[in-house]
């Protein structure tokens, strides 16, 4: 039933953000269909060789724009918060990380919004993030639990990497500054997101065992909420995101959550 919903929420994002559309506006040229794609493009996806909108004409900025991207890729850290604390509480010390290598690595593929002025547009988009925690002890996560749930081990792991995957959904407001003498802009882009839960992983290295891979939903939650904070200059900047919801579907990890924090490209 998991993978029938989720599935069915992907066809829906897929169908709604690459549905065709048309916009009324005065032009003299013939339209010609094309496809084009640009790494922080502002105009990711077009539909025509050639845009026909009179310049200084306020409809030049009230369109549409929608299509596939690559854009608003974001690499940094992830900090656990547990019930308000960056220290993990006892029942949650098993889930111990080093800081230094828990990772955050997101991107968007897909995106539908309208711009509103020369400055400011809403948009939403779709795309994937994974969550990479780098645990310090010897334990390994149990799959087809009630809850999460770990054995302790009597081997040392040079790695023990425990990760999910989600497919995410943000809803952004983006605004850009007038262009500077150098021909650059400032970006302020923040908004809520959903997200949902496509696999967890368990990968471990050890003298003993070599390398193996765990797959599971590891009792992750399915469903996830929270807002996006991006500052840029140049296509260049810092993301935050904080996580509302408990990061894990489990009730002895109930008030832990889960914020990332790195930079940010693709703001064109």
């Amino acid at each position: 039933m998991k993978n029938l919903t989720l599935k069915t929420v992907v066809t829906s994002v897929l169908i709604t953000l690459l549905a065709p559309y048309t916009i009324a506006q005065k032009q003299d040229s013939v339209k010609r269909k094309i496809i084009a794609i640009n790494l922080g493009g502002e105009k990711m996806f077009s539909r025509y060789k050639k845009d026909t909108l009179v310049k200084n004409d306020s409809s030049e900025y009230k369109r549409f724009f929608s299509g596939i991207t690559f854009t608003r890729l974001d690499f940094g850290f992830s900090k656990l918060i547990d019930n308000g604390s960056f220290a993990l509480s006892p029942s949650n010390q098993f889930l111990d990380y080093r800081a230094s290598k828990t990772s955050h690595l997101s991107f968007d593929v897909l995106q539908l919004g309208y711009r509103f002025t020369p400055q400011f547009k809403v948009y939403l988009a779709a795309g994937f993030d994974w969550t990479l925690i780098r645990l310090r002890q010897n334990i390994t996560m149990q799959k087809n639990m009630p809850t999460l749930t770990y054995i302790n081990e009597p081997i040392g792991f040079s790695k023990n990497r425990f990760s999910s995957s989600y497919l995410h959904i943000p809803l952004n407001f983006e605004y850009r500054s007038p262009k500077d003498k150098k021909g650059k802009r400032f970006y302020i882009v923040a908004g809520p997101e959903v997200a949902f839960l496509l696999n967890a992983k368990l990968k471990q290295i050890s003298t003993e065992r070599g390398k193996q891979k765990s797959y599971d939903d590891y009792n992750f939650s399915p469903f996830r909420f929270g807002g996006t904070l991006r500052l840029a200059y140049d296509g260049i900047g810092l993301f935050a995101k904080y996580y509302t919801t408990d990061m894990f579907d489990s009730t002895p990890q109930k008030g832990l959550k889960n914020m990332t924090f790195g930079v940010t490209f693709g703001l064109n």
